[in-house]
């Protein structure tokens, strides 16, 4: 969030030092994305990543990777499959 109230950006920018040069400083940058699904190259723009200053290091967000996941799973947007028989039901409403 900004200082006059902004939440259009819901990540939230910081400055650490590299993990890895420990010289460097990782600065939130939003860059395109690149993953391979099976033979198909995908690219995501506007990535959020932490980018080192000085090595080059990247460092993605974990949220929005684990959100690119769950939009490249094979199986979202599917139905899941039936009950199987002898499954308890499923109550809406409780038993006076």
């Amino acid at each position: 969030m900004t200082e006059t109230g902004d939440q259009s950006n819901e990540f939230v920018e910081y400055a650490a030092v590299c993990p890895e040069c420990k010289t460097g400083v990782t600065r939130l940058k939003y860059i395109t994305y690149f993953t391979w699904l099976e033979n198909e190259l995908i690219t995501v723009p506007n990535f959020p990543a932490w980018i080192c200053d000085v090595c080059g290091r990247r460092e993605y967000d974990t949220r929005a990777i684990n959100w690119l996941n769950t939009l490249l799973n094979p199986a979202a947007g599917k139905k899941r499959s039936p009950r199987r028989r002898g499954s308890a039901p499923q109550i809406d409403q409780p038993i006076p």
